[in-house]
C-alpha cells in the first residue's frame, strides 16, 4: 500500500529555518511587548495590514485628531471611529476623562478591544449591530480605506446614520468634491500626517466649526 505521507508536499530544510526564525522573532517581538508593560492601546500595537489598506497616522496627527474628537463631542459626548483606528487608540489613552467611544473597522484584530469594537465592511454601509442606534454618536471620525468615489460613498452612508452631525473625515485631498458632495464636508488647514510616507496628499474634512483650521 502506498505510503499516505507521500503527496504531502515537504517544506526544504531552508524554507523551515526561515519560518521557525520568524515566529521566533515574533514571539520575542509578543514578549518584549508584554515585559514593557506593554500598553495595547498605543499605535502599532497592532501594526499595519497593507492588503487591508492600512495606514496609520503618525502619533502626533492620531493625538490632534483625537483631541478634536473629544471637544468636539463634548462632555459625556461619544465618538465613534470609522476605519481610524489609529485615533480610537489614542482616544483610549485619554483615560479617565467623560466620553466614551466605539471603532468600527473590518480588521477582526480589533475585536481585543472588547464590546468597543464593531465589525465594519463598507460595502455593506448599513449592516450594523441593533444596538447602535441612528445619529446616537456626537461626532464620527472617518478614514475611508480606498480613495475611490464609491468607498467614500457607502462609508458616507454609515457616517450620515451614525452622526447626530458632527463629521470629521480624513481622506486623500483628490476626494474633496466627492466629500462635499456625499457629506457636505469641507476641507480643513489641518494636514495630517502618517508614519509612512503616504503617496497621496491627505486632507481633513469637517462640517462644523473646528480647531483643525
Amino acid at each position: 500500500k502506498m505510503d499516505d505521507d507521500d503527496d504531502i508536499p515537504q517544506l526544504s530544510s531552508h524554507t523551515l529555518a526561515a519560518l521557525q526564525e520568524f515566529y521566533l522573532e515574533q514571539q520575542q517581538k509578543e514578549g518584549m511587548k508584554t515585559s514593557q508593560g506593554f500598553n495595547q492601546y498605543s499605535i502599532g500595537s497592532i501594526e499595519e495590514d497593507w492588503q487591508l489598506s492600512q495606514f496609520w497616522y503618525s502619533d502626533e496627527t492620531a493625538s490632534c485628531l483625537a483631541k478634536e474628537a473629544v471637544l468636539a463631542a463634548g462632555k459625556g459626548g461619544r465618538i465613534a471611529c470609522v476605519s481610524a483606528p489609529s485615533v480610537y487608540q489614542k482616544l483610549k489613552e485619554r483615560d479617565g476623562e467623560d466620553f466614551s467611544v466605539c471603532i468600527l473597522e473590518y480588521d477582526r484584530r480589533f475585536s481585543v478591544y472588547g464590546e468597543e469594537f464593531i465589525f465594519y465592511d463598507y460595502n455593506h454601509p448599513l449592516d450594523l449591530p441593533e444596538n447602535l442606534l441612528p445619529h446616537s454618536f456626537d461626532i464620527v471620525i472617518a478614514d475611508p480605506p480606498y480613495l475611490s468615489e464609491e468607498c467614500l460613498q457607502k462609508t458616507a452612508e454609515t457616517i450620515k446614520y451614525l452622526t447626530k452631525g458632527k463629521i470629521l473625515l480624513c481622506t486623500g485631498a483628490v476626494m474633496e468634491e466627492q466629500a462635499a458632495k456625499h457629506l457636505g464636508v469641507k476641507m480643513c488647514k489641518f494636514i495630517p500626517k502618517h508614519s509612512r510616507n503616504l503617496a497621496n496628499e491627505f486632507r481633513c474634512y469637517v462640517n462644523y466649526a473646528s480647531g483643525l483650521d
